[in-house]
């Protein structure tokens, strides 16, 4: 409408058609089609004032009038969107068959412009395409629950998980103590739980929990976040740093939530996390269950109809929660877990090794590969060891000790074993003696049980309670020698001695 303005003003001070078209960027034959309108309906310039553009339309165009417009038969604008998102399905399709049904209807130009103009109606932003079961989006509430303790009265504040599906807007919520990677992790299976599958990517917030290093163009994956959606064959997606419309549908849950659930919750008191999550289900209920105004159709529906059909199936087994630690294995090939300290094979040493770490184990992976497993300890500095991760002398050393030294002696002899318990005995320490008695069982190799054990006999009625002693007797055979009985009576008849009959 400018433009014909324009042109009958330009034609009323002279100037020719050459002259208009060139000064208005406009063909000549439209000119000329504008001044025959103009000139049929009595318009020249100046044109009245209270003549608004769309009265001028209505003049020069009565054939392009609304009402005019509206007799081609209309689509119907909520199911086309709903089809959209569906894997697949473009507005070319759905034009086909929208002419199929209606054969006089929309050109496709005019048809793609009218669902333009009523798409922009839903949002002022630029709309996001979400295929059925692509995305979920996942995000927590700005807003708190205050929790109150009934022993105590500390008032503890609960956070406010919120997951919802791309396509449908189905809405998962629930209260958990803290934002820790624990609780992080638990509400992702529970949220998985809930919709009954698994979608093909998680968008998420650059939570400390879930990405360690937030990079606009290489995020690093918290590994144990990485882990869980290895178990549930999804993939983590993080949003931009300082970019909430990348998960602009999470934001929005957020808001509804806050409206629709924590809102009529606050005027209620509550003494436990459980408590909480009591609440929110009915209104969470509800709140997917209202039927939105522009589409028609409630959350539930299109997520049954949409989201549902298109989920992975959920593993077999829920993902039990396994926190990794990158470590390096000390010169004892320990590592610290928890102020415990858990043995690797001893090849190890100073090499940077990831551990596993659940509420009943501890496996440490280097290169991919497990290479030890422990059951999990309390912290109390002391030390878990297997026998195959040390080095032979070390494995050597750690089988020194009195009860097992103790039971070989009892299998080659009462003498040998009365014999060892002296030896240990004699020392400050048992482990002095070690070395000893290891010399005296190895002697059985050479001399046979009987014969140390009748050693062993002998060395102890001398009172000679050392190795090489001991050797010596054996070496010599005096084990062999008849040893003559003891008598009451003196060994030697003499005159000279008198005998313990003199005194009496």
């Amino acid at each position: 409408m400018r433009n014909i303005r324009e042109a009958l003003r330009l034609r009323s001070q002279g100037l020719s058609p050459r002259e208009m078209a060139l000064s208005l960027s406009l063909g000549r034959t439209t000119l000329r089609g504008y001044f025959r309108r103009a000139d049929d309906v009595g318009l020249s310039w100046p044109l009245p004032i209270d003549l608004t553009d769309a009265d001028l339309e209505q003049l020069l165009f009565p054939g392009c009038a609304d009402g005019v417009r509206d007799t081609f038969p209309q689509p119907d604008w909520s199911y086309i969107h709903t089809e959209l998102r569906r894997k697949g399905v473009t507005l070319s399709l759905l034009w086909e068959e929208y002419r199929g049904v209606h054969p006089d209807g929309y050109g496709y130009s005019r048809y793609c412009e009218l669902y333009t103009r009523w798409e922009g109606k839903l949002s002022p932003v630029m709309r996001q395409r979400h295929p059925a079961g692509e995305r979920l989006f996942v995000d927590y509430a700005g807003h708190t629950v205050d929790v109150v303790c009934p022993k105590t009265g500390e008032v503890r504040t609960a956070q406010i998980f919120v997951a919802t599906m791309g396509a449908s807007n189905y809405t998962y919520v629930e209260a958990s103590w803290t934002q820790s990677l624990p609780d992080w992790i638990s509400s992702h299976v529970r949220a998985f739980e809930f919709f009954g599958g698994v979608p093909a990517q998680v968008v998420s917030d650059n939570l400390k929990s879930g990405v360690t290093k937030a990079c606009f163009y290489d995020p690093a994956i918290n590994r144990t976040y990485g882990d869980m959606a290895s178990h549930y064959d999804t993939a983590i997606v993080p949003a931009r740093p300082r970019k909430p419309k990348d998960k602009a549908k999470v934001e929005g849950a957020v808001l509804i939530a806050e409206r629709w659930i924590l809102a009529r919750l606050r005027n209620q008191r509550f003494f436990g996390l459980d408590e909480v999550n009591a609440a929110i289900r009915p209104l969470l209920d509800q709140l997917n269950s209202k039927v939105t105004r522009h589409l028609g159709a409630s959350r539930r529906d299109l997520f049954e109809r949409l989201d549902r059909p298109a989920l992975k199936p959920l593993p077999v087994a829920p993902y039990v929660f396994a926190e990794w630690k990158q470590c390096r294995a000390g010169l004892d090939y320990h590592i610290d877990i928890g102020r415990h300290y858990y043995s690797v094979p001893y090849q190890l040493l100073k090499q940077k090794l990831w551990a596993r770490i659940t509420a009943r184990t501890v496996e440490v992976y280097f290169k991919g590969e497990r290479v030890a497993s422990h059951a999990r300890t309390s912290g109390n500095r002391q030390h878990s060891t297997h026998k195959d991760h040390m080095p032979a002398h070390h494995r050597y050393r750690i089988d020194w000790t009195p009860e097992r030294i103790r039971r070989q002696a009892v299998q080659l002899g009462p003498n040998v074993e009365a014999f060892v318990e002296v030896v240990m005995r004699q020392r400050k320490h048992p482990e002095q003696g070690y070395r000893t008695c290891l010399g005296v069982l190895r002697l059985a190799k050479t001399f046979g049980k009987i014969r140390l054990d009748a050693g062993c006999e002998r060395a102890l009625e001398i009172n000679s309670h050392s190795y090489s002693s001991l050797h010596s007797i054996l070496k010599n055979g005096l084990d062999r020698q008849r040893r003559e009985p003891t008598t009451d009576g003196p060994a030697i008849t003499h005159p000279n001695i008198r005998g313990a009959d003199y005194f009496h």
